[in-house]
């Protein structure tokens, strides 16, 4: 019932066994005896997320879509919602204190030149097509 109700539009939860015991007030080895059945039943799938298998994908919309082969490599792509731990992060005594992160642009962005830069660019007119601008001078006492 909780990865149901944290799933949200998305069809899989990504979430580690700790976490998911922490959450349930249970032991993690509940939590490994519980996914198995589920996922025996059919309830759900379990894709590993890290080599330990600590960490897990689980499906429960529809199933993950494998990629065919590329250099003997299958993969998957899918959305899903991630619960992440403080407990389990190694800098979890510095979150909340940390700079923020830079800020990538949008694709709809353009980047704004800064610095000095270069001079404008000077071409001289065209033979026969040189600007007819009225001039002015200083001197001009109507001026």
């Amino acid at each position: 019932m909780l990865l149901a109700s944290r799933v949200g539009e998305n069809n899989a939860v990504v979430v580690s066994q700790p976490t998911l015991a922490t959450l349930l007030g249970v032991h993690q080895n509940t939590i490994a005896k519980a996914a198995k059945l589920l996922a025996t039943e059919r309830w759900l799938e379990i894709r590993r997320v890290s080599g330990s298998g600590s960490t897990n994908a689980y499906v429960l919309n529809d199933r993950v879509v494998w990629s065919g082969p590329r250099d003997g490599l299958r993969y998957s792509l899918f959305s899903a919602t991630v619960i992440a731990s403080s407990a389990e992060q190694p800098d979890q005594n510095e979150l909340g204190h940390q700079e923020p992160i830079r800020r990538l642009p949008r694709a709809d962005e353009m980047q704004m030149p800064v610095g000095p830069g270069m001079p404008p660019p000077s071409q001289p007119s065209l033979d026969g097509l040189e600007p007819d601008l009225p001039a002015t001078s200083r001197d001009d006492p109507a001026q």
